[in-house]
């Protein structure tokens, strides 16, 4: 299948419809708007989410010298590992189970989630005026194989004046999202240009998820 600058997707090959195709998936993910996408593509979800004893937020600790497209992927595959082994491990009905990890870059800099105001208020002094890159990685394991997707998109911001970054701040927006903003936020009024998608920068490429859905036979709404 043809590759586009900003799509990638591997391990993937047009696959048979099972003569039973699932009639749901699992997804290892605690935030609403990736529920909300898969909804608004018709996936019948259920939550799989962590336990308390489990340490999601350490599975999204960088390395030295990790490159941001080289981290993404790798978090992802981390998370689906985990998230595989607590299905198994609660003896939970056999589903395919969905991760996905987004990440903000500006050059070879990982902008992650902020750890408090001041590292909040840094990341969006850095973006202002300046274009970077969303990264958003996607895998799906079936109980037989795993398949990958990873979609890039670039976002320019204005000149964000300090009341509007202080403001946004203070609103709680810019907390436990990466590159400290959200795309759905009423900080889009200070994006000048989008070049990729939308539904990745908000945390789940559709097209490429409905992709990986498919090849597994999930049914979806079109």
């Amino acid at each position: 299948m043809p590759k586009s600058p900003a799509s990638v997707v591997s391990a993937f090959t047009p696959a048979l419809t099972p003569a039973f195709p699932p009639a749901f998936i699992y997804l290892a993910s605690q935030s609403p708007r990736r529920r909300q996408l898969l909804e608004q593509i018709g996936a019948a979800h259920e939550l799989l989410l962590p336990a308390e004893d489990e340490d999601a937020e350490a599975l999204e600790a960088e390395r030295p010298g990790e490159l941001p497209a080289a981290y993404v992927q790798r978090v992802t595959a981390a998370k689906l590992r985990a998230a595989v082994a607590r299905r198994a491990a609660r003896a939970l009905p056999t589903a395919p189970v969905l991760c996905a990890d987004t990440t903000v870059a500006l050059g070879r800099r990982i902008l992650g989630k902020p750890a408090d105001a001041d590292d909040a208020a840094a990341t969006l002094r850095l973006l202002s005026g300046r274009t970077h890159r969303v990264l958003t990685a996607v895998a799906l394991h079936d109980g037989q194989r795993t398949r990958r997707a990873m979609s890039t998109s670039h976002v320019r911001f204005a000149d964000l004046p300090s009341s509007v970054i202080d403001a946004y701040v203070a609103s709680g927006d810019a907390f436990g999202k990466a590159g400290a903003y959200a795309i759905q936020s009423a900080l889009a009024g200070w994006i000048e240009h989008i070049a990729g998608s939308h539904s990745s920068i908000m945390g789940l490429p559709l097209f490429e998820t409905a992709q990986l859905l498919r090849a597994a036979g999930v049914r979806l709404s079109i």
